[in-house]
């Protein structure tokens, strides 16, 4: 059975991600990371396009996140990378909810995404502390896109389901 370049990145991924508790945190962190880099790249102001009308403020600089995301996701797995659009498609709603509140008087999103962000990255220290390895991204900065992946892909072994 041939090796795909994805299995190839997970068992890279997996070498610095065997302790339990780095595990776990990276079972919050890792999302959290995409969803407040997702919310912050969202936030930069994006040129008003006229020809979109009502749509102007759903495309933005986070619509070019989801297209490079995916397009790197589907060379490696289409079936992570249709969820993986799936995913950003929920953090986009998310995204919409906090910009909404924003509005109202809520704290500015970028800000809200800025705290996620730093509390998060702080958590995958600590995780890669108890590990004892540094973190795959220090080596290969790819491995900032395989992490999201590479939890999804135990979510369809679950299942059976092939990716």
């Amino acid at each position: 059975m041939e090796t795909r370049p994805v299995d190839i990145y997970f068992a890279k991924y997996a070498e610095s991600h065997q302790n339990p508790t780095n595990k776990l945190i990276h079972w919050i962190c890792v999302p959290l990371i995409v969803f407040s880099l997702f919310g912050l790249i969202w936030a930069i102001p994006f040129p008003y396009l006229k020809f979109l009308g009502s749509y102007n403020g759903y495309f933005n600089w986070g619509s070019f996140l989801i297209a490079f995301s995916i397009y790197y996701y589907i060379r490696l797995s289409p079936m992570l990378a249709y969820i993986m659009l799936l995913i950003l498609m929920f953090f986009s709603f998310l995204v919409i909810q906090l910009a909404q509140w924003q509005s109202t008087g809520g704290p500015a999103l970028w800000l809200v995404c800025l705290v996620i962000f730093v509390l998060s990255w702080i958590g995958q220290f600590i995780g890669h502390k108890i590990e004892g390895k540094k973190p795959s991204f220090l080596d290969d900065i790819k491995f900032l896109m395989i992490g999201p992946i590479w939890l999804l892909h135990f979510i369809l072994k679950r299942f059976r389901i092939k990716y």
